[in-house]
């Protein structure tokens, strides 16, 4: 039996998921020249093309759609294969991959109740805007933030992301009134810039037109790439941020923020519940996930 080369398969597989040469290259640690490399030679030894190159993406070729769902269970076979070897120790640990602003924000201000819930399983939180690859990090689910496109993956939507303004009460305390849109021309506007990190910018421009405030620069202020970093600057008086609700739910609750304005505007992006299909025959996963949506009220 002569196979094509693992390395090949593998970047083959990825590529395939993603459709996409640059996003592959980016999960497997290459660059894009090595993992195009990488296509051409399982192409050479199947003596088929398995890609059609466009100019900003490929797509498969039919050879390339009938040989994709063999290697993909392929790959999912031999990780349970190795997963098999796990202590028994492990099955007690649960691995949550989550962007460092819900870790912060979000997730760590529940997870006592989680650990009240779950005495028996180790929740492990690894912050980081990275993409995750379930197998090589050794993660068992992932919380994301994005547009909701997870091909070959579970993927339940959590919440969707509104944006509403949010000062702390000591900056109306001892500054200006806040009572109507207009008045945030005596403010400084804090800018959370972390959406342009997943394609496409929403934030005060598109609240200050969907309020009808006039005279308000909505291009003016400070500009931070991390929503918990933004809302921390808010919450110590540096001025009126657009903040992410279910971000800033906590602060608003304990009344670090308050939100003067009822209106809230959809970013069109959601959390999102994610992990391998498989991964969702372990106990600790779905302990995670029912209590994770026993959180949302689901």
């Amino acid at each position: 039996m002569r196979l094509p080369p693992l390395n090949a398969l593998k970047a083959f597989e990825a590529a395939a998921r993603h459709l996409s040469f640059q996003k592959a290259a980016q999960e497997l640690h290459v660059t894009a020249s090595a993992l195009s490399y990488q296509i051409k030679s399982l192409e050479e030894h199947l003596g088929v093309a398995v890609f059609v190159r466009g100019n900003r993406q490929v797509t498969l070729t039919r050879e390339g759609e009938q040989i994709r769902p063999g290697i993909a269970a392929a790959f999912e076979t031999m990780q349970q294969t190795i997963d098999q070897l796990k202590t028994r120790e492990e099955d007690n640990i649960i691995v949550v991959s989550c962007g460092p602003s819900h870790a912060a924000k979000w997730l760590a201000p529940r997870l006592y109740r989680f650990a009240d819930d779950h005495p028996d399983l180790e929740l492990r939180v690894s912050a980081t805007l990275a993409l995750t690859d379930f197998y090589r990090d050794d993660v068992d689910v992932a919380l994301r933030f994005g547009p909701g496109n997870y091909p070959g993956l579970h993927s339940e939507k959590m919440f969707d992301e509104f944006l509403t303004p949010m000062v702390a009460p000591h900056l109306l305390q001892h500054g200006p009134r806040l009572e109507h849109p207009d008045d945030l021309k005596n403010f400084t506007l804090l800018h959370d810039d972390s959406f342009k990190l997943i394609g496409r910018s929403v934030g005060w421009v598109d609240w200050l037109e969907a309020a009808g405030a006039s005279g308000v620069n909505g291009e003016k202020g400070l500009r931070f790439t991390h929503a918990d970093h933004v809302l921390e600057a808010a919450i110590n008086g540096a001025g009126v941020v657009m903040g992410r609700v279910a971000l800033g739910r906590e602060d608003v609750m304990k009344g670090r923020l308050i939100a003067p304005f009822p209106l809230q505007i959809n970013t069109g992006f959601a959390t999102y519940f994610v992990c391998p299909p498989a991964h969702m025959a372990r106990p600790k996963v779905q302990k995670f996930r029912n209590w994770l949506f026993k959180e949302l009220g689901c």
